[in-house]
């Protein structure tokens, strides 16, 4: 269905002209494409085009990029003015865009014939409207992946009227007519944007319509309910009765409990989407930069037997049950020598702060001091995990169960999960990133779940729904007329509109739009 926003949208943006951009990365490549879209699409490229056969909807045809004999008619054109022009008033120079002379014209240069030239050989598709992706003709122009050779194709292009596509026009036409809703639209980018392979799932998720799908039966109850008040109010004369407040409360409930479900599903779909931090502290020569090293897979931080080799922040971003997580190893956290390391310390401190989950590294080998338990108590205020390093000096079982029991600070056992772990012998290793994947999705498997909340947009709109529904279930109880109630549960339904997009304000539409990238 096409939103309600499409008329006055469609006053903003010429829906009907044809539009051109260069749909794949800047910079030099294999192969790169061009995309037209628009009633003139063919129109517009097909004089530039030598082909084998006709441009067949659905097919990829082989063939060559010319140059078209109007281009070079009007540059002939050009250049036989030049000459006539010279031989009137003597020699011109002919300066290029950069300002530098390029050519010299005298009476007697001569302007040979317009000639077609061949620029590259390039492979076309052609989908036909209404069967592409945003309803319009479509041509995409794959050539050698030249930046010269790509934006002649636009220059061409718009010699020939079309217009510079905007950051995301594609998609934008997508949405406006229907093709897409506005969860899908923003999957696209998300999708673009993804950097592990379970991200790009979840995305590819939203793009099928899995948050609209999870959307679309809660806010059928929500319409339901809003249906019986309206009728028990417009038709009240005619012994139609009107709901009980009991019935009304629990139609509320209905609502709101799969709408919670939802809201709380935002905590493991922002990490989804954004991934999260962790910060690896601990005292001086606990191991801390091994640890990052084997979390990294590679030798990124510098270890040396020397306490106190790292004074600034090292980071790396990684991979965890498809998850990016960005690792910072920070500097050995004791009273600093000198201020060098009084700055690094400073820093450890700030990375402790502002991480979404901490692990704070013990030397497992021996006893837990005061500064042991002092980042214990500090790590407690957010998400940790205390890691007690080099198991592997640990000469015997009973020396690991005296060291583990000894790890636990006092007020603090049991409150933060410990792993024993070896960067030497790789004990543990596994074990500590099962436990922080199991911190990254949470008891509830979140993982498993589709249609969940990763953009803060949405989530935003769920609470406002949320708190209209509570709002609601209050003037009930107070036994407020339903006329009163029915603003409230018409304002808990906008904000479910508005994530989908079938409500939408044209300011929010071009904030949406403009994070895209230009062709797409």
């Amino acid at each position: 269905m096409v939103p309600s926003s499409f008329t006055r949208y469609n006053s903003c943006v010429n829906l009907d002209d044809t539009i051109v951009a260069i749909a794949t990365p800047t910079g030099r490549g294999g192969i790169g494409i061009v995309r037209l879209a628009g009633p003139q699409a063919r129109a517009i490229a097909e004089p530039m085009l030598r082909l084998a056969h006709a441009l067949e909807p659905g097919r990829a045809v082989v063939g060559e990029l010319v140059e078209p004999e109007e281009s070079i008619d009007r540059r002939h054109n050009e250049s036989t003015a030049r000459v006539e022009t010279a031989a009137r008033g003597g020699p011109t120079e002919r300066r290029s865009a950069e300002g530098t002379t390029t050519a010299t014209i005298s009476p007697r240069t001569r302007v040979s014939a317009p000639q077609e030239q061949r620029i590259d050989e390039v492979v076309v598709t052609y989908f036909a409207k209404p069967h592409s992706y945003t309803t319009d003709d479509i041509v995409e122009i794959s050539a050698h992946g030249s930046p010269v050779v790509l934006r002649h194709i636009v220059e061409l292009s718009i010699d020939r009227g079309a217009r510079l596509a905007e950051p995301g026009e594609f998609t934008m036409r997508a949405f406006l007519r229907g093709r897409i809703d506005l969860t899908q639209a923003e999957a696209v980018r998300d999708l673009i944007d993804s950097q592990t392979l379970y991200q790009a799932k979840v995305a590819a998720q939203q793009l099928d319509g899995a948050l609209s799908q999870r959307l679309q039966p809660i806010k059928q109850k929500l319409v339901e309910l809003i249906a019986l008040l309206e009728a028990g109010i417009d038709f009240a004369e005619d012994d139609v009765s009107v709901m009980p407040n009991a019935a009304s409360l629990e139609h509320i409930a209905a609502v709101r409990t799969p709408l919670e479900q939802l809201a709380a599903s935002f905590a493991y779909g922002k990490i989804v989407h954004e991934g999260l931090t962790l910060a690896i502290v601990g005292r001086p020569n606990v191991g801390k930069s091994s640890l990052f090293n084997r979390l990294v897979e590679r030798e990124r931080a510098i270890v040396t037997a020397t306490p106190g080799t790292t004074r600034d922040l090292v980071s790396e971003t990684v991979g965890l049950g498809g998850i990016p997580v960005k690792l910072v190893d920070t500097a050995g956290i004791r009273r600093a020598l000198d201020e060098a390391e009084s700055i690094g310390i400073r820093k450890s401190m700030e990375a402790l702060a502002d991480a979404d989950l901490v692990l704070v590294v013990l030397d497992g080998s021996q006893p837990a001091s005061a500064e042991d338990d002092e980042l214990i108590n500090q790590a407690a205020q957010r998400s940790s995990i205390v890691v007690e390093n080099k198991s592997d000096l640990l000469a015997s079982p009973k020396d690991v169960m005296g060291a583990i029991e000894t790890q636990a600070p006092k007020g603090q056992r049991g409150r933060a999960p410990h792993i024993r772990t070896s960067t030497v012998t790789s004990e543990g290793i596994a074990e500590l990133r099962a436990e922080i994947f199991r911190h990254i999705a949470g008891e509830s498997g979140a993982a498993q779940e589709t249609g969940f909340l990763t953009n803060v947009r949405h989530q935003g709109l769920v609470r406002d729904s949320l708190s209209s529904l509570e709002a609601a279930r209050i003037a009930l109880v107070n036994r407020v007329p339903h006329e009163m109630l029915l603003l409230d549960l018409y304002n808990a339904l906008g904000p479910l509109d508005a994530i989908t997009g079938a409500t939408t304000s044209d300011d929010i539409l071009n904030l949406i739009f403009s994070t895209f990238c230009i062709g797409k």
